[in-house]
């Protein structure tokens, strides 16, 4: 399998035409209008700079969380505590924005036994995947 494929199938990302700055300038919002609790912000490309490490890409990373799907989740998969919260990255790459996150798909398939854990995470990601199509739509 090709890097390439293989981020394809454990990444989730949707590109926009809109400069990183002014995506990231909207997830608090997004975050707020879809009930999930925007638990970190890391403005990661000052971070890194600010150890002697600087980058030419603006890269913005958010913790969110829904503590409903997280509660479940902990109850019963603990292990799945290395997955969380969610993260939402927003970066620059060539002349256009990219936002990506765990494909959590994949993980899903781990808990689809437990019908009401799988389908309440199963809508989150659902729903997360519509708000970064929103946050990516040109404005």
């Amino acid at each position: 399998m090709q890097n390439k494929e293989m981020i394809e199938m454990v990444m989730h990302q949707t590109e926009s035409t809109l400069p990183a700055e002014q995506v990231a300038g909207q997830v608090a919002v997004a975050c707020q209008k879809y009930s999930l609790a925007l638990l970190q912000t890391y403005v990661y490309h000052e971070i890194v700079e600010s150890k002697g490490f600087p980058i030419q890409r603006k890269v913005f990373i958010y913790n969110i969380c829904h503590a409903k799907t997280a509660a479940m989740m902990l109850t019963t998969n603990p292990e799945f505590s290395t997955f969380m919260p969610c993260t939402l990255a927003v970066y620059e790459s060539g002349n256009k924005t990219v936002l990506s996150t765990m494909n959590m798909e994949l993980m899903l398939e781990a808990v689809k036994s437990n019908i009401e854990l799988y389908d309440q995470a199963s809508n989150l990601f659902k729903l997360f995947k519509q708000m970064m199509d929103e946050l990516a739509a040109e404005k």
